[in-house]
């Protein structure tokens, strides 16, 4: 049986192979949206545009917070373009999205679902409005996936990840929510790297949805080249999606993680425990769930290290075959 997840999210070029591969592998009983890597009304429509390629305008879309709890909406269109999913030429959408709200419908649905996992690609303010607005969300939410954070550095500052930076205060409100949260942070999604040479497989592929993975993976490398010096286009959020789909694909361990929200240096910072992982052959942590005694606090989720790249690519080329 299938997973009941809903996917909170802005897309956002990974975000797209995000909703591609929870739509094909996962129960989604929706898709809610959130200001983030360009304004709401430009993900709710990227987001349509993703299902209607896919075939899959049965899945419905939430728009959800235009902006952050406490701060400015920080944008990334250098990055993503002013579209938010600048490459492809998709059509504008013929399905509008849901007039209810995001927070109302994660609140509704959780509350008279069993084993619903919310994956969150996004800065994470819908989630914390649900959890303030019902405080017995915690309680029956499954668990949280999250792309977002990171065990070591950051991308949008030193030690800040983009979406944790967006919105620190809703990240902390989640982190601390006692709700087991899964962190696919920087430190493991800069493992999936695409470069042209997956484009060319895409375009073998050849199918509608291979080969709007291949316009999106184009554009992404050159903004990211262009941007931030890397050597091609990392797929973020596909990793939480696809940690949900298939947890062999990633290591993790067991941590105590939390965010810091008044640091001059470090403000979205994910303070991440791992104080416990001092075996004599450190290489021996990452393949282990510790048993020994924690130092600090008890963890309260789960941060993934390694990705298993060949394995994921696998699951995306199948995925990608799998759209007519």
């Amino acid at each position: 049986m299938k997973r009941k997840v809903i996917l909170d999210c802005d897309p956002g070029h990974d975000d797209a192979f995000a909703i591609m591969l929870a739509a094909a592998h996962l129960d989604v009983l929706g898709i809610t949206t959130i200001g983030g890597n360009t304004t709401l009304d430009k993900v709710v429509t990227n987001a349509l545009k993703v299902l209607e390629v896919i075939d899959r305008t049965d899945i419905p879309v939430y728009p959800g917070h235009e902006r952050p709890m406490v701060a400015p909406l920080v944008t990334a269109p250098q990055f993503h373009g002013d579209s938010g999913m600048d490459g492809p030429v998709l059509p504008a959408p013929t399905v509008k999205a849901k007039d209810q709200h995001a927070v109302d419908f994660i609140v509704d649905t959780v509350m008279n679902t069993e084993d619903v996992t919310l994956i969150a690609t996004g800065p994470l303010t819908n989630i914390a409005a649900a959890l303030n607005r019902e405080p017995r969300l915690a309680g029956r939410i499954k668990e949280i996936a999250i792309m977002g954070g990171s065990v070591t550095y950051g991308n949008w500052t030193p030690t800040a990840e983009f979406n944790i930076f967006v919105d620190p205060e809703a990240a902390y409100r989640v982190f601390n929510s006692g709700v087991n949260v899964k962190m696919a942070g920087i430190n493991l999604t800069r493992q999936c790297c695409l470069t042209a040479e997956h484009v060319r497989k895409f375009r073998e592929i050849g199918t509608k949805a291979a080969m709007l993975a291949a316009d999106l993976t184009s554009f992404f490398i050159d903004a990211t080249v262009e941007s931030a010096e890397l050597t091609g286009a990392n797929i973020h959020d596909a990793c939480a999606v696809a940690w949900i789909i298939d947890p062999s694909l990633i290591t993790s361990v067991p941590m105590h993680i939390d965010v810091e929200l008044n640091g001059t240096l470090t403000r979205g910072m994910t303070v991440c425990d791992y104080r416990h992982l001092r075996s004599v052959e450190p290489e021996i942590d990452l393949h282990r769930t510790p048993q020994m005694g924690f130092r600090g606090k008890a963890p309260n989720g789960e941060a993934a290290l390694e990705l298993d790249f060949p394995g994921f690519l696998k699951l995306l080329y199948e995925t990608l075959e799998s759209f007519e």
